[in-house]
């Protein structure tokens, strides 16, 4: 077990968010705001014929309406991650073309919140509508695109040479199988949402609930042709983000370039409609997967092949396949993806965005094979482990997979498990008991951090790295308090804040392994300044000089270490589940998982990250589905009552375990992410665990009562 787990600290920021001192973005009190509400397209497809805005205009408290015949100026950015990067390619009003349903197409200001909406239903909209393309089995598909500089094809061994038919020649066993996953709304907490305030026409400072402030700074420069310098980006507090919430929407763009035109503080709020077309979603998708073994359940051969669908404005494939290569050892691999358009929003990342549904795939393919040459799921995974990312050809640092695998079979009591299907019954119901592995990638990226020490004895922490729940605050700062000596009551943390320095992206798991080596060299540089073997001896130095305080800045960013390692988290899943055939109703009974993420910073907000995740990967299993209206586009679901996610009935007790080292190989902490890996892996082991109890081979997610009964 990990033994270096630092003691269980509670959230710093635990109490503003409960007794609601926490503010989020909307939450802003500006002098003088006036508000914003969006005019969207009733159609998925075609053009805008004629807008009336006459009326409208007219109505109490409207200040103005933006459409495209009046749309404010805004200039095209980079797009490119590096110096900018927004979430649809097409600016907000850029023309009069109508790629999906939901789309902007108008902006009301009013005085009131409820002036704006009741002005925004007069407005008069006539369209020249054409059918949309919503059926995923009528798009065209063409090869996905890299992602990252990462090709999403890859073969070796015979697939590589063009042998396809001996690659998987001569196996004792072979799986062919279609996996189907559904298209996932974002529904964070906190509605996406903006106030965007001028000093003048050079000076802008936007309230976002936004994940990469560094990031939002450089593109709303780029968009309205300033300085970085000369935007301010304030986000203190995150209501979720889940990748729905690193880069600016139309409807924040939007909102700016209107807020500049009428030199008027603005806020714009998204309804819960809106979100479901205009903050992003994960694609629907389809894999296929070929499994070869030998008899002693070596692979012989792995292909994957994966679909996936993006929209008119932006280019985004959920890389499914991208995992595949660091999972299993097998001579023979080949992995490729493709994309098709469809009217529909623009996707997105979405925690663990492919590895979930790919593996979702994958390891379901495991336990069908498993159960096809009747060796034990754990023991085939144990078998086939991997020492080295196969299309990077480097080996992996500290990897304690098997650990997982081995740890969590024995919580579980994986040994008790009954080797037939419909062999367990509990109270009249069936009882299926399902296992699968966990894995995300170990990234980390560039982070600046300023410490100050004060003359109370207490220590100052700041930078621009926000926190969207994870437990930033709380990380900092621990990580703080032990690199000074001090008690984590006498750090105070602020975050969140282009004015602080560059804290990074709170995205890919990232954060964490990001700050922390960035925090823990600020430290060693404040008491470099203070001369100072200790914080306290710094205190009385400070006393002495009658300074305000000792700062200093550290910075940590990645090395060379990525040409010598693969880094990547690892984890298993077991669960027990309880079917009423007669009804469809399915209920998880237990779950167990095993996780080994690198030096654990805080046992309790760790564990904390991992039972959101597993929640989050039972709504993907059982619940999340999002229709679109064969005639309008619209999504079906339009609030949090309509789109089904998990509740507190739903869910079990979550048993959370962490093994492992320090990965030191990785940065000076050890330290890798967590909020990413533990939704992984989550939906095989219940649709494992559902094969186990009924015999039945659940293929395509999610698992309603209907594919049950």
């Amino acid at each position: 077990m990990n033994k270096i787990t630092t003691t269980n600290i509670n959230r710093k920021d635990g109490q503003a968010k409960v007794t609601g001192t926490a503010t989020y973005a909307a939450e802003h009190q500006i002098p003088n705001l006036v508000h914003g509400y969006l005019i969207t397209a009733s159609i998925a497809s075609g053009k805008i014929k004629s807008v009336n805005t006459q009326t409208a205009e007219k109505y109490p408290g409207v200040i103005a309406i933006f459409t495209h015949k009046n749309a404010p100026k805004i200039s095209k950015p980079s797009n490119n991650f590096v110096n900018s990067k927004i979430y649809e390619a097409r600016l907000p009003l850029a023309d009069d073309t109508i790629h999906y349903a939901g789309q902007i197409i108008g902006l009301v200001v009013a005085e009131t919140f409820e002036q704006a909406k009741a002005a925004s239903h007069l407005v008069k909209v006539e369209y020249t509508s054409q059918k949309p393309i919503l059926d995923a089995q009528k798009v065209t598909l063409k090869n996905a695109p890299s992602m990252f500089g990462e090709d999403l094809k890859f073969a070796k061994g015979s697939f590589a040479t063009g042998n396809s038919t001996d690659a998987m020649a001569g196996a004792a066993a072979k799986i062919t199988a279609t996996y189907k996953t559904a298209t996932e709304l974002h529904a964070p907490m906190e509605p996406h949402a903006i106030i965007a305030q001028w000093q003048n026409s050079n000076s802008l400072t936007v309230y976002e609930p936004t994940q990469w402030v560094g990031g939002s700074q450089r593109t709303y420069s780029e968009l309205f042709g300033l300085a970085p310098e000369q935007v301010r980006i304030i986000t203190p507090f995150l209501g979720g983000g889940f990748g729905s919430k690193a880069f600016p929407w139309p409807h924040a763009i939007l909102c700016a370039a209107a807020a500049r035109k009428l030199q008027r503080p603005l806020k714009v709020v998204l309804s819960r409609r809106q979100m479901t077309a205009n903050a992003g979603h994960r694609s629907q998708t389809e894999q296929t997967i070929s499994l070869a073994a030998k008899t002693d359940g070596s692979l012989q051969g792995i292909e994957h092949t994966a679909k996936s669908y993006t929209s008119p404005v932006d280019v985004f494939a959920e890389p499914c396949t991208g995992i595949t290569p660091a999972m299993y050892a097998t001579p023979n691999l080949r992995t490729s993806q493709q994309m098709g358009v469809m009217n529909i929003g623009t996707p997105t990342f979405m925690r663990a965005p492919g590895e979930n549904p790919g593996l979702y795939a994958l390891e379901s393919a495991m336990d069908e094979l498993a159960w096809e040459l009747g060796i034990d799921p754990v023991e085939l995974r144990l078998k086939n482990e991997t020492k080295e990312h196969q299309s990077r050809g480097l080996p992996f640092s500290a990897k304690h997979f098997a650990e997982c695998l081995q740890v969590g079979a024995k919580q579980f009591g994986w040994e008790n498990r009954t080797q037939k299907p419909r062999s367990l019954s509990r109270d009249g119901k069936l009882i299926g008991w399902g296992m699968a592995a966990s894995t995300f990638p170990g990234l980390r990226s560039s982070a600046s951090v300023k410490v100050r020490l004060l003359a109370d004895g207490t220590a100052h922490v700041l930078t621009s790295g926000n926190d969207m729940g994870t437990g930033a605050y709380t990380i900092v700062a621990s990580t703080a308090a032990n690199a000074l000596g001090l008690p984590v009551e006498k750090v105070r943390v602020e975050l969140g804040d282009s004015l602080f320095p560059n804290g990074g992206l709170a995205g890919g798991s990232q954060m964490t392994a990001s700050l922390v080596p960035a925090v823990m060299t600020a430290c060693e540089e404040v008491l470099k300044t203070a001369q100072a073997k200790t914080a306290q001896e710094a205190f009385t130095s400070l006393r002495q000089s009658q300074r305000a305080a000792f700062e200093a800045t550290g910075s940590s960013a990645p090395g060379e270490e990525a040409k010598k390692w693969a880094f990547q988290s690892w984890g298993a899943h077991f669960c027990e589940i309880s079917l009423d055939e007669e009804i469809g109703r399915l209920q998880v009974t237990r779950w167990v998982s095993v996780m080994n993420i690198g030096k654990v910073m805080n046992a309790k907000t760790a564990a904390s990250q991992v039972r959101g995740a597993v929640i989050m990967g039972i709504g993907h299993a059982l619940m999340e589905d999002c229709q679109f209206d064969p005639n309008i586009g619209y999504p079906v679901v339009y609030d949090l009552a309509t789109y089904h996610y998990p509740t507190h009935a739903d869910i079990p007790r979550i048993e959370v375990s962490f093994v492992g080292e320090p990965d030191l190989n990785f940065n000076s902490a050890g330290v890798r992410g967590v909020g990413e890996i533990g939704i992984t892996g989550v939906s095989p082991a219940i649709a494992n665990a559902v094969y186990h109890a009924t015999g039945k081979r659940i293929r395509e997610l999610p698992i309603t009562p209907d594919k049950l009964i």
